[in-house]
């Protein structure tokens, strides 16, 4: 990188030199140097010298932990391009706690993992080749994480059994030369469920035996054992109240038995009840973090950290800031982030999140009428708390890209920076991580870091606006539409969609009071729909369809217009990226470009569910003539059939018409043909098809008799069935139709694949 050849002393020479090693170790050798500013924990000092008559460049940490950190700062600064010709900076991390999460499961599987399976684990064993496990360890202390919890929240019984503590050891070991503690989870109800007692009631004194034994055990084989994580009374999972007790019983009874080994435990503040009654006005899921644990602040242990989600709901495209952040003033906080992306996109879409990140840390929740954005709240700089910090549920894989998409490590990326330094801005950070991932092409960096800047605010276009969530089927895998599922069961994600209007009350004066769980000045913001910003405002008041935002639009003529306006710019995203040809090399460019033209297409399948369901529930029609409307689009089940018969879709809103048609059963090919009818001239098919994880159909494109096309259906999406989850399109560019020309599909169906069909779109090329 410096294009020079480097040799390795082992103390400082009479030359001039590159020092690295700790403030301690550098004292020895020359006890009047003295850091810039206070060099504690995992700080490091990178500055220019006289070393013993010669130029030197100093690369000090206050531990080899901070003097690894400052290492990677060297290099990254040398990636960028700066100048280090005269250093002069002391970086120190805005909080103590780093970690990821991983919810990794012991059979290889990951629950919310869309970049492969596990790196950790496989067949109930630590994986054999751990190479992986290195390369990650050595990822994290790139941008400054310290720790990892490897293992599902949705803890296993036998992840601390006496026979599996020597497996994770061979994680600790691989993690261990680049600072990153180990960190597992466990359920609450472990020494009854697997230990080989009666009960698992925290005030038990035999509970608290069993884990003070437990951990004894743990940190004789693994020193620097860093800590657990609980989800308990949350999603089925045991918890406290089964026995009468709180979670502040639950956590300390754990906390006590790590703390003679400095240990800390992550207890979840996702506990909500899952069966709430929808018909009653004031229940509402986004008051529980708050309601259970606000009442228990000063009573968790001092190496008890609450891990709060950064919204009151989960991880939604959109949510305004969980209050618990403010209502905890003597309990250690850590802010819960999903790199993993759950609700928005699965990895299939980019979605840059720091961008939202961004957003909640730098919120003031004016506390007590202060000045207390939640980044100072979180690093234990407003109340003076012993610890605190960020946790990123990431769930890497083993796909080639880790993530299963390039983009998407800009996250990951993101997530180490901002918990470093939460006052870096998102631009800088994902210009910093295009660098260093593409290089330093100007047009590069401009086109990548662009696409990444606006790929949140267009999937929150296409998918959920002005506070509505992700409006995403809830009882699947929570990834294609399907707004009709947020209503009227017990999971408390309703919008309360009707007739006339939209949206949670959540106001003090008639709503379910979860306004007032902020602090006054927050609360004279969001009380009233006048001053609630546009984006959250159905979050908060359930307003008509009639009601005119900030910005002069209807509420229903803001969400037709924003679906319509988010699909455009998905699509503009794979334009922009198909200019860089020749600029990223090959295999990165062609996987990226297949990725976003997916997403543009999805974007339509979300743009048409949702304006739909909008206008059908409505009964308003779009001021645009689009809803509705689609100049170009043949219903598949208007065409001429061969083989194939029609199907109701379900949900009725993720497929055009609400039908797609598919084969029969056993016919070998199915066809579906039409006549085309417009001018002569170039233009564009999209077939729009679904490509279910139960199979792998073949389609084809005829033109008259001449194959102008084909494709397999081998995507997997998440889903065995055509619906909002496995709806895609394939486009065939560059065909020149006459007047009567035939555009006949044949299909060939595998295993549960149908090859199902939902509509051919045809559009002039200058389109």
């Amino acid at each position: 990188m410096l294009g020079r050849t480097l040799r390795v002393a082992s103390i400082p020479p009479d030359e001039d030199a590159i020092i690295i090693g700790t403030l301690e170790q550098l004292r020895k050798v020359d006890s009047s140097f003295h850091p810039r500013g206070e060099l504690i924990g995992d700080a490091y000092q990178l500055s220019t010298a006289r070393f013993k008559g010669h130029e030197a460049i100093l690369i000090i940490g206050a531990t080899d932990r901070g003097t690894l950190y400052g290492t990677f700062g060297f290099l990254r600064k040398i990636a960028m391009g700066e100048s280090i010709a005269s250093l002069d900076d002391l970086e120190a991390p805005s909080a103590p706690i780093r970690w990821t999460n991983q919810w990794d499961n012991l059979d290889g599987s990951i629950e919310r993992g869309y970049g492969g399976r596990s790196i950790f684990f496989e067949n109930r064993l630590v994986r054999q080749d751990l190479s992986r496990v290195t390369e990650y360890a050595r990822l994290m202390a790139s941008v400054g994480i310290n720790g990892c919890n490897v293992s599902n929240v949705n803890a296993d019984l036998h992840i601390l059994d006496p026979d599996f503590i020597p497996q994770l050891v061979r994680i600790a070991e691989a993690f261990r030369p680049y600072g990153v503690q180990l960190g597992v989870a466990v359920n609450v109800s472990m020494p009854k469920q697997v230990g080989g007692l009666d009960t698992f009631d925290p005030l038990d004194p035999h509970v608290a035996k069993w884990w003070r034994v437990k951990f004894d055990e743990v940190y004789r084989q693994i020193p620097d054992f860093g800590g657990i994580v609980v989800k308990a009374d949350s999603e089925g999972q045991l918890g406290p109240s089964v026995y009468g007790r709180n979670a502040a019983d639950a956590a300390n009874v754990i906390a006590r038995a790590l703390k003679p080994h400095h240990g800390v435990v992550f207890y979840r503040a996702f506990v909500y009840n899952h069966q709430l009654d929808w018909r009653d006005p004031k229940a509402d899921r986004a008051r529980a973090a708050y309601d259970i644990f606000h009442p228990l602040d000063g009573e968790f242990d001092d190496n008890v950290i609450i891990q709060i989600k950064h919204g009151p709901i989960d991880f939604q495209v959109r949510e305004p800031v969980s209050p618990l952040f403010g209502g905890l003033q003597k309990t250690s906080t850590s802010i819960e982030l999903q790199i993993t992306q759950e609700y928005t996109g699965q990895q299939r879409h980019t979605v840059y999140l720091a961008s939202m990140w961004k957003e909640v840390l730098d919120f003031d929740l004016r506390i007590n009428g202060g000045h207390t954005p939640v980044k100072e709240i979180i690093s234990g700089q407003s109340f003076h708390r012993p610890t605190g910090g960020y946790v990123g549920v990431v769930n890497v894989g083993l796909s080639k890209n880790w993530l299963g998409n390039h983009l998407a490590m800009a996250n990951l990326y993101g997530f180490g920076r901002l918990s470093w330094n939460p006052s870096l801005t998102a631009e800088d950070v994902v210009r910093e991580w295009t660098q260093l991932t593409f290089g330093d092409d100007h047009d590069v960096v401009q086109t990548v870091s662009k696409i990444q800047m606006e790929s949140w605010p267009a999937y929150e276009r296409y998918t959920g606006v002005l506070g509505l969530q992700t409006l995403t089927d809830i009882f699947g895998p929570h990834y294609g539409p399907g707004p009709e599922s947020q209503e009227r069961n017990g999971w408390g994600q309703w919008i309360r969609a009707d007739a006339d209007g939209v949206g949670m009350d959540r106001t003090v004066k008639t709503g379910t009071g979860f306004v007032g769980q902020f602090s006054e000045e927050v609360q004279a913001i969001y009380e009233s729909p006048s001053s609630t910003p546009d984006n959250l405002l159905a979050f908060f008041h359930h307003v008509p369809y009639t009601f005119r935002l900030h910005s002069g639009k209807s509420v229903i003529q803001a969400i037709y217009d924003a679906h319509y306006d988010g699909a455009e710019e998905a699509a503009q995203f794979a334009h922009d990226w198909n200019l860089l040809r020749g600029r990223i090399d090959d295999e990165r460019y062609s996987d990226v470009l297949e990725q976003l033209k997916y997403q543009a297409g999805h974007s339509i399948v979300w743009r048409d569910a949702i304006n739909d369901w909008f206008h059908r529930i409505s009964g308003v029609a779009d001021d645009m003539h689009r809803v509705g409307h689609h100049p170009g689009r043949v219903e598949a089940e208007a065409l001429t059939l061969t083989g194939y018969e029609a199907l109701n879709v379900t949900p009725w809103e993720t497929a055009s018409g609400g039908r797609a048609v598919v084969c029969h059963e056993p016919l070998p090919t199915c066809r579906a043909e039409m006549k085309f009818q417009g001018a002569a001239g170039w233009y564009e098919v999209d077939t729009e098809y679904f490509d279910q994880s139960n199979g792998v159909s073949r389609y084809k494109v005829y033109l008259n008799q001449q194959l102008v096309d084909e494709w397999t259906a081998g995507l997997s999406l998440p889903a065995t069935k055509p619906n909002g989850d496995s709806s895609t399109r394939h486009r065939s560019n560059g065909l020149a139709l006459r007047p009567g020309d035939s555009i006949r599909i044949e299909a060939i169906p595998d295993d549960g694949e149908r090859a199902p069909l939902d509509y051919l779109e045809i559009r002039p090329l200058q389109d």
